[in-house]
């Protein structure tokens, strides 16, 4: 019996596991700020919130995504460097680990991301290795200054540009007008601009990057293949109402992010914050989890219309705290807050249930095939 497939496949669903504890922790550390009760150990991340949510968990969960596309095992020591550094804050170990481990995950994974583009140009590639260099060039800040918040803008833009990316490859189904490719560059090099003149002048710097998540996000509505696919039904249509969700959400904040929003300190901050990552990333998230999940793990999922209910806590929850962080009203924003949590909690409770109703379907087929996904059409 060959058990090195068998391996490969149980270090993937452990790296998952415990990527997923990295989330919980990072929620948690979240919600101790706002001033909920949590766990005593949980209460040892609250300084790490941020850093456990962006390069650490989203680091992880991408870095796998993309070193299981890859097949090649080398790779998968990006999310398992991404992952140690997690484990290293929650340990509550001094910083300087976690820094370095998260500079080397991020190298390993732009050589990746380099490697692919050399044997395949193309432009989507090309923005994503710049997602990944956003990614390695945070990670190195932190670990130069010290100072999370000068990091945070190259954190963003890692997770912006990463599924920015995506949505461009999609776009080769369509008949777009050579316009719109050539107009995708203008927000993508105005973000990067932004994130290296922050580096210097950080109001400036902070107010260009927003103007580009603003045009960006008005590209996405205009030209994103879930225009049309929203038309669709089932597991398709789903995808394409979690996406033109999280472009409202992205236009947001980078709307606030033009009033100083995005800066740390600002009183509006929570809100411009929160609407990209919870409004924007988190969207993208639960749209693509029925997807993603089988890849990673060969877990198959079955579609439900329930997955529409967490979705529907995330964006209720999120008007919440965003009114609450705009008209300065704590208690709107706390439970905003903890209405963001529940989404998560339930939206991963409804992807478990969907698992086991996919292996209850194939069993009871005959020669228990898998059942199908979607591909990335959506």
């Amino acid at each position: 019996m060959n058990v090195a497939p068998l391996l490969r496949h149980l270090g993937k669903l452990a790296a998952a596991l415990t990527i997923v504890l990295v989330l919980v922790c990072a929620v948690m550390a979240g919600l101790a700020r706002l001033g909920v009760q949590v766990p005593a150990r949980a209460m040892t991340s609250v300084a790490w919130h941020g850093v456990l949510m962006l390069p650490v968990f989203f680091g992880a969960l991408v870095s796998l995504e993309r070193a299981v596309a890859l097949q090649r095992a080398v790779y998968l020591l990006a999310p398992a460097g991404a992952i140690a550094a997690g484990v290293v804050l929650m340990a509550g170990a001094p910083p300087v680990a976690a820094q370095w481990l998260l500079i080397a995950a991020a190298s390993v994974s732009l050589v990746a991301s380099l490697q692919v583009l050399r044997k395949q140009p193309a432009l989507h590639l090309g923005v994503l290795a710049l997602a990944v260099l956003g990614w390695w060039s945070g990670n190195l800040v932190w670990a130069l200054t010290g100072d999370v918040s000068s990091s945070v803008l190259c954190w963003l833009a890692f997770l912006v540009l990463t599924i920015a990316a995506e949505r461009l490859e999609l776009t080769r189904m369509l008949r777009l007008p050579r316009s719109a490719r050539y107009l995708f560059f203008v927000p993508v090099v105005a973000m990067i601009a932004g994130v290296l003149w922050a580096l210097w002048r950080p109001e400036e710097g902070t107010r260009l990057f927003a103007a580009a998540v603003v045009l960006l996000a008005v590209w996405l509505a205009n030209y994103d293949i879930a225009r049309r696919t929203v038309r669709q039904r089932a597991l398709t249509r789903f995808i394409a109402v979690c996406l033109l969700g999280g472009y409202g959400w992205l236009a947001l904040s980078g709307v606030l992010g033009l009033a100083g929003a995005l800066m740390p300190g600002h009183p509006w901050h929570d809100a411009a914050l929160h609407a990209l990552t919870l409004g924007f990333v988190f969207s993208m998230v639960f749209g693509h989890a029925p997807v993603i999940v089988p890849a990673l793990t060969r877990l198959p999922v079955k579609y439900h219309p329930l997955f529409y209910a967490p979705l529907a806590v995330l964006h209720a929850g999120l008007v919440m705290r965003v009114t609450g962080g705009l008209a300065e009203l704590f208690w709107l924003r706390k439970a905003g807050g903890i209405a963001g949590a529940v989404a998560l909690a339930l939206f991963a409770l409804t992807l478990i249930a969907a698992v086991l109703a996919a292996r209850r379907e194939r069993a009871r087929r005959p020669g228990g095939r898998r059942i199908s996904n979607p591909t990335r059409s959506s």
